[in-house]
C-alpha cells in the first residue's frame, strides 16, 4: 500500500506519494532488506545465500561481503540502488522469478534465483549479465548492477541473473541459461529483441557466460536452444573452447590480477584468433581482480567499448 504525505496549499488539501528516502553509504544492509520497493526479492540483491549478509553492516563497508572483488565503490553501489528504487517507484517491474512455483517447490534452492531488469530502449537487443564471486557469493551490488545500469543508459536492455551460490559452476550456469530462456520467451512483455543477444560476466560469471557462448543454453537444461552472438568476459581463468565454433569475444583483465592470470586469457585469445573468431582484448595497467566498471582506473569506460564491439557483430 502506498504511503502519502499531506500538502496544504491555497484552495485545498492534496495528497502525494511519499517515496522512500535515497540510500547513502551510512545506510545498513537491513535498510536494503526493508526497502518497500524491494519486498519479495530484497535478499537476492545481496551477495550471500547464507547468513553472512550482516544486517548491521553499513553500506560504506560493503566490500567486506565481496572478498574476491576490488575497487569497490560504496557510492556507486548506493547510486545504483537508488536508480533501481526510482524505477520501481515509477511503476517499472525490476525483478522476475525465472522458475515456476512448481519448480521451486520441487527444488527450494531455486527460490534464491531470479533476474533483475534494467530497461533500455523498447525492442533494443539485450545483454544477460552474471556477477562473479568464486561461485561462493554473487557480487551484483558492485559488479553486475552498475554494469547493467551503464548498459541500459546506452539504450540497450540489460538483465542481471541472480544464480544459486555455493552450488558450483554447473548449477550457476543452468540458472543463467534459464534466465536467458525466460527473457527470450517473454520478449514481447519485456519489450526486447530476443535475437543477437550478448552474455557478460566477471570472474565466475565470465565462466558461465563463456560456457553458454560455447555450447548454447540447451546444454544447460533449457527446453529451447539459443546461443549469443557475443561474449564479454572479465578477469577469468576460463580456458575451455568449443573447437566447433565460438562467438565473438571481448575480454578485459587487469595486469596485476593475482586470482585469474592474464596469461590464461592471452592464450585463449590466441586460440580464438586461430579459429578466425572476432576478438577484442584489453589488458589494463595497475588493476587487480574484480574491478567491475573500474571507475577512476585505467579500465574506466571498458563497457562502452564492449557495447561497440557487440554491435559490430549484429
Amino acid at each position: 500500500m502506498k504511503k502519502y504525505t499531506l500538502i496544504f496549499l491555497l484552495g485545498g488539501l492534496f495528497m502525494q506519494p511519499l517515496f522512500a528516502q535515497p540510500f547513502t553509504t551510512d545506510n545498513r544492509i537491513s535498510d536494503i532488506l526493508t526497502q518497500p520497493q524491494f519486498q519479495g526479492f530484497a535478499e537476492r540483491l545481496l551477495p550471500w545465500d547464507d547468513q553472512r549478509n550482516d544486517p548491521d553492516l553499513r553500506l560504506s563497508q560493503i566490500g567486506r561481503l565481496m572478498p574476491y572483488h576490488s575497487h569497490i565503490s560504496p557510492q556507486t553501489v548506493t547510486n545504483t540502488l537508488n536508480k533501481m528504487v526510482t524505477r520501481a517507484e515509477q511503476g517499472e517491474r525490476i525483478f522476475y522469478d525465472i522458475y515456476t512455483e512448481a519448480e521451486k517447490r520441487q527444488d527450494p534452492s531455486k527460490r534464491q534465483t531470479g533476474v533483475f531488469v534494467f530497461k533500455g530502449k523498447p525492442n533494443a537487443p539485450f545483454a544477460m549479465i552474471a556477477a562473479g564471486g568464486g561461485f561462493a557469493y554473487v557480487g551484483s551490488l558492485h559488479e553486475a548492477f552498475p554494469i547493467a545500469q551503464s548498459v541500459s543508459e546506452q539504450g540497450y536492455n540489460a538483465f542481471v541473473v541472480k544464480y544459486r551460490a555455493g552450488m558450483g559452476g554447473q548449477i550457476a550456469t543452468e540458472d543463467m541459461a534459464q534466465a536467458i530462456e525466460f527473457v527470450r520467451r517473454n520478449a514481447k512483455t519485456l519489450q526486447i529483441d530476443p535475437d543477437g543477444y550478448s552474455v557478460w560476466g566477471g570472474s565466475a560469471g565470465a565462466r558461465m557466460a563463456a560456457n553458454i557462448g560455447s555450447y548454447g543454453t540447451q546444454a544447460f537444461g533449457t527446453a529451447q536452444n539459443s546461443k549469443p552472438n557475443c561474449v564479454v568476459m572479465l578477469y577469468t581463468g576460463h580456458s575451455d573452447i568449443n573447437r566447433h565454433g565460438e562467438p565473438a569475444t571481448f575480454v578485459a583483465v587487469g595486469e596485476q590480477d593475482g586470482i585469474a592470470s592474464p596469461h590464461v586469457m592471452k592464450r585463449r585469445i590466441e586460440q580464438l584468433k586461430a579459429m578466425n573468431v572476432p576478438i577484442e582484448f584489453h589488458l589494463y595497467k595497475n588493476l587487480e581482480h574484480g574491478f567491475a566498471l573500474g571507475l577512476g582506473t585505467t579500465a574506466e569506460g571498458w563497457e562502452k567499448r564492449a557495447l561497440e564491439f557487440w554491435q559490430r557483430q549484429r
